[in-house]
């Protein structure tokens, strides 16, 4: 916790704390996902499954009942349905942000724009508040209305003693909150998270993502003196040089107390195309949760690379890894489509 202005204290969860549950916002035919119906639904059941395990599952949906028809035989008493309009699937970014005000817990809404009016998002940004408003969550959960600042969920890492990673190519990027300056920024954030500093990096790209380097997609937290990140040793790989710059970045960062991070190279996916376009295949795009870690994979001989990498960080917790193809034809993965709640939110 982080006092504020000696009234009161602030803590941005980090991921790897407890939880009491996951969000998804299923797909529907009147999203951009309608082609591909057949070929994602069964991968936002099987991390269904994988978190129903582990926690409670918030899903958001059209209808409740073609998403129970689609999840079979699972254990529904884990499972929260509310039905609210979206315009697409991507809970990381449109969902609620969880933090702790004085230790209670509350959830931050902010603006949605579709990454910086690419997308429209008129209904997934109404979602938050909705979602409150019906009471999913519990009755000590209070709420905290930041739509005058754009920020999504993908953007923000946090190791929850206070420092946040994040990309300068996303928070300072067009139609997002260019009337602010980079210091102006990190000061409202420093305000409003009860950080103690921010980690910016200035390089790195996946080719085919539409979020303007969401950190998510190139380096994550495992633990507050751990950051695993996306490395590219092929020379003759677009993302070659940004990645090697980026690396360097994370090299020159110190933990708190003053030390450098350990560092885990995840291997940089083998390349996926559709329709001659590469898509933004990660497995830094993992999601932390109750004593396991779900990874994305690729139906590649890399997946078993990145398992074996990635359990060097979370040596404690199974990794299970879950076939993200069909997700990543809409330029997101595992981390994208999902947003989780810090313990005592649901």
């Amino acid at each position: 916790m982080i006092k504020n202005n000696n009234t009161f204290t602030l803590q941005l969860p980090a991921e790897w704390e407890p939880q009491s549950g996951v969000m998804l916002t299923w797909p529907h035919q009147d999203t951009d996902w309608k082609p591909y119906l057949d070929e994602v639904i069964p991968c936002f059941v099987a991390i269904a499954q994988a978190i129903v395990r582990k926690e409670k599952l918030l899903i958001v949906c059209a209808s409740m009942d073609e998403v129970k028809a689609a999840l079979g035989n699972i254990d529904e008493s884990r499972i929260i349905f509310r039905e609210i309009s979206s315009n697409d699937t991507w809970a990381r970014d449109h969902g609620p942000i969880g933090i702790r005000l004085n230790g209670a817990p509350s959830v931050y809404d902010f603006t949605f724009n579709g990454w910086g009016l690419k997308f429209p998002a008129n209904q997934d940004n109404q979602i938050t508040k909705k979602l409150f408003e019906s009471q999913v969550f519990s009755s000590h959960t209070g709420y905290q209305n930041m739509l005058h600042v754009v920020l999504e969920g993908g953007s923000i890492e946090s190791d929850g003693e206070g420092t946040l990673l994040t990309t300068s190519r996303c928070l300072l990027s067009k139609n997002r909150n260019e009337y602010k300056s980079k210091e102006e920024i990190a000061d409202y954030f420093q305000m409003i998270f009860g950080l103690k500093r921010i980690l910016w990096l200035n390089k790195g790209y996946l080719a085919g993502d539409d979020t303007d380097s969401h950190i998510d997609t190139l380096a994550r937290f495992c633990n507050p003196q751990t950051i695993a990140y996306v490395q590219c040793t092929d020379e003759s790989d677009e993302h070659f040089k940004e990645l090697s710059q980026m690396e360097q970045e994370l090299q020159k960062f110190k933990t708190m107390d003053g030390k450098p991070y350990r560092l885990i190279p995840l291997p940089m996916a083998e390349p996926v195309y559709e329709d001659g376009e590469r898509l933004p295949a990660t497995y830094a795009n993992f999601l932390i949760i109750n004593e396991t870690v779900l990874m994305p994979g690729y139906n590649s001989p890399l997946d078993e690379v990145a398992r074996l990498q990635l359990q060097q960080a979370f040596p404690d917790r199974e990794i299970v890894v879950i076939n993200c193809l069909p997700l990543i034809k809409q330029h997101g993965s595992l981390h994208c489509v999902t947003m989780q709640f810090p313990e005592g939110f649901l």
